[in-house]
């Protein structure tokens, strides 16, 4: 069962990141601009952000097995498409439907090892997970790197058609059926008071937002990309409004009212802004600015895989011992103190002088932090909720990614090419980098203040009468 959920979501994460390194090759090779490069990154996060609620919802009342295995089929087709695509837009649209794939079986992952382990192996299990997640996303560079390096940018995406076949056989022969009661009435059918309204707003709100930040040094901030951006935020309001009202919302507003659901969620989504934004621009300078093969810029990040390896898997069970405080404080702090000292990289950076020791302070506060945070948000959830809890804390993760990605080559001056001339990306990188060590400090902050120090016991917080 953990190879399935672990395989499956690490195959999704990998592709969230591997993208970072093949963007001066996709550049290069589909004639791309800035923007173009934005949403080939984007267009993945988008549909994944919008959808993974969804997705989370759909395993709830459809079978998380049966869901997660046709995200599973679904992400690899839409792999094949990424993989021949002839121009960048084209490339874009097949992130979009690889992103929804990805909200198919990433909740699902999570949600089947909530439901199949006992509670005193959960923590445990939710820990090997994170580290191995981790695992996959900070290899996804150099794995990328390597690919690209021996074959090209394309077999990046390729490589996912014999993984998914593999996580397909598993999960059929080893993956039990588990179901959630979330928004089921009883003789309905699962497809009933389905949230496809909310679905819609949470997918225009975040399109619309992403598309203006994006266009907004092209365009300016008036006319088309101003009435974009406050339709993005009235779409986000009604959201909130809608998911009040409906009776089976895709999101039950009454999850926040337990205090560790909703300031975990709150470390999450700058945490993983910081994260996004960092690996971004990280990947790209390097070899840009200093020179490094696709190889060895995806290799800059072998120090987070080796760290979250040895970790994390011994930080799921730090929870029941610490609270969830200490290690979403310290773990942030870390990794913005690793994101600062990464700034520092100029043109003549060398891997083991200047690019391992910042890059293994970041990993070592990724590592204390993920675990706690990916049990934190699950506990406080009622097990009926769990594939929806999982599906929230995913696109609140991803949505930080989106809008770091879309909002920071706009604040730090980086438009058009510019990416392709050094002495126009090394300023910009060094600012940037700085932006995301103050939202990785800024979680810590929120944890600090809003994060009860004992998490047990959160779930009960919400009623069971809740619909």
């Amino acid at each position: 069962m953990l190879l399935a959920t672990i395989l499956g979501s690490g195959m999704a994460m990998l592709d969230s990141t591997v993208v970072n390194v093949a963007l001066p090759s996709i550049g290069a090779d589909l004639d791309a601009d800035v923007a173009g490069l934005q949403w080939t990154a984007n267009g993945y996060l988008l549909t994944l952000s919008a959808l993974i609620l969804l997705g989370g919802s759909l395993g709830d009342r459809l079978g998380r097995r049966r869901v997660f295995v046709v995200g599973t089929v679904w992400f690899a087709a839409a792999s094949l498409l990424c993989g021949l695509a002839p121009s960048v837009w084209t490339l874009v649209a097949a992130r979009m439907l690889q992103g929804v794939g990805g909200a198919l079986l990433t909740p699902g992952s999570l949600a089947i090892i909530s439901a199949a382990f006992a509670p005193s192996d959960r923590g445990r299990a939710i820990g090997a997970w994170s580290g191995l997640m981790g695992i996959f996303g900070a290899a996804g560079p150099f794995v990328g790197g390597w690919l690209i390096s021996a074959f090209s940018w394309r077999w990046a995406f390729l490589v996912n058609v014999p993984v998914a076949l593999a996580v397909v056989l598993v999960t059929l022969r080893h993956v039990p059926e588990s179901r959630g009661s979330a928004g089921a009435h009883e003789g309905a059918g699962p497809w009933h008071g389905l949230d496809a309204a909310g679905a819609a707003l949470a997918a225009t709100a975040l399109g619309l937002v992403s598309w203006a930040l994006v266009t907004w040094p092209e365009r300016g901030a008036g006319g088309a990309v101003l009435v974009a951006g406050l339709a993005g935020l009235a779409a986000g309001a009604a959201f909130v409004v809608v998911e009040r009202r409906v009776d089976h919302p895709m999101v039950p507003m009454s999850l926040f009212s337990a205090r560790a659901f909703s300031a975990t969620n709150a470390t999450t989504f700058l945490v993983y802004a910081g994260l996004g934004g960092m690996f971004f621009l990280l990947v790209l300078t390097l070899q840009v600015v200093a020179g490094f093969s696709p190889l060895a810029a995806g290799a800059a990040l072998l120090p987070v895989t080796l760290i979250m390896l040895v970790l994390s898997p011994r930080m799921g069970g730090l929870v029941a011992r610490t609270g969830p405080r200490l290690p979403m404080v310290v773990g942030p702090l870390v990794a913005a103190a690793g994101a600062a000292l990464t700034s520092r990289l100029g043109a003549d950076a060398q891997y083991l002088r200047d690019v391992v020791p910042p890059i293994a302070v970041f990993g070592l506060g990724m590592a204390v932090t993920v675990a706690p945070l990916t049990t934190t948000v699950l506990a406080a959830a009622p097990d009926r909720y769990a594939g929806v809890a999982s599906g929230i804390n995913n696109a609140v993760a991803r949505a930080g990614g989106l809008l770091t990605v879309a909002a920071l080559p706009l604040v730090v001056g980086l438009t058009g090419d510019a990416y392709r001339d050094p002495a126009l990306l090394l300023p910009a990188f060094r600012t940037g980098l700085l932006l995301c060590a103050a939202l990785l400090a800024a979680g810590a902050v929120v944890s600090a203040v809003a994060l009860p120090r004992n998490g047990s016991g959160q779930a009960q917080a919400i009623s069971d009468s809740t619909p």
